[in-house]
């Protein structure tokens, strides 16, 4: 009898170009966002399930045959591509929309689908949310759509070679350690790694890697948005403190305010 053949894993990591996390955020002029006139980077989170998914194929417990970096976005989401490609990944996938267009939660998800359905993943890491407009939603939604396992806020992750998985989630008050099959989603806490610098030569022969490149026509995905942004304001701004001598004054103080 003939030994069976390892499982190999095809592992899609979905990565945002987002605003930097280093940038100051500013409300739009017209009131309905913010400006994106600024320095953009791949969502930190999302850099973490690349590099997740890399550290999985060095891992010689997993068999993995393929990491495909996907983005959904202008035409500048190809740069995020290119640094998923750097970091390790085989190949890209770039969904276009136009400059500034919002696409949804829900609308990021079906397409996801859509791409899984189409090229027969395995496993997707993607971070847990965006940082900038901090959803946290999509994973869950890709995971009810597809009918999958779900292991969230992952802060350890093993793929044995006969396709069972285990993750490591950040809750509150500790740890929770789940066990599941792939086909699986998993979404990235910070706690999980720490992302490696990109090499001078892999810089280069990431220019080099394949990126397949759709219209959201081409796949019959529609991302008009559902839900329309009424205001964005910053947050009021913090009163300065002051001294007290005594308790007592303390306890009048706050009674003043209302607090108490």
């Amino acid at each position: 009898m003939r030994p069976t053949l390892p499982r190999l894993v095809n592992i899609l990591v979905p990565v945002k170009r987002s605003i930097d996390y280093a940038v100051k955020i500013r409300v739009a002029s017209d009131g309905k966002g913010v400006d994106t006139n600024v320095k953009h980077s791949m969502n930190p989170f999302d850099e973490i399930a690349v590099e997740e998914a890399i550290r999985l194929r060095e891992k010689k417990s997993t068999k993995v045959d393929n990491i495909t970096a996907i983005s959904i976005g202008p035409a500048k989401a190809v740069d995020t591509i290119r640094t998923a490609l750097a970091m390790g990944a085989d190949s890209g996938i770039h969904i276009t929309t136009p400059e500034n267009a919002v696409v949804e939660p829900i609308a990021v998800a079906n397409a996801l689908k859509k791409i899984i359905d189409d090229k027969k993943f395995d496993l997707v890491i993607m971070g847990k949310q965006a940082i900038d407009d901090d959803s946290g939603s999509t994973g869950g939604m890709l995971a009810g759509l597809l009918g999958w396992s779900q292991g969230s806020f992952a802060s350890k992750l093993e793929v044995e070679d006969g396709g069972k998985v285990h993750v490591t989630r950040e809750i509150d008050g500790g740890l929770e350690n789940i066990e599941a099959k792939l086909p699986m989603i998993v979404t990235t806490d910070l706690r999980l790694n720490e992302p490696r610098y990109a090499s001078l030569p892999n810089i280069m022969k990431a220019k080099k890697k394949k990126i397949e490149t759709f219209k959201p026509e081409d796949l019959g995905l529609d991302f008009t948005p559902r839900f329309e942004t009424i205001s964005v304001s910053e947050p009021p701004k913090r009163q300065g403190g002051g001294k007290v001598e005594s308790v007592d004054e303390l306890v009048s103080k706050m009674k003043e305010a209302g607090v108490i």
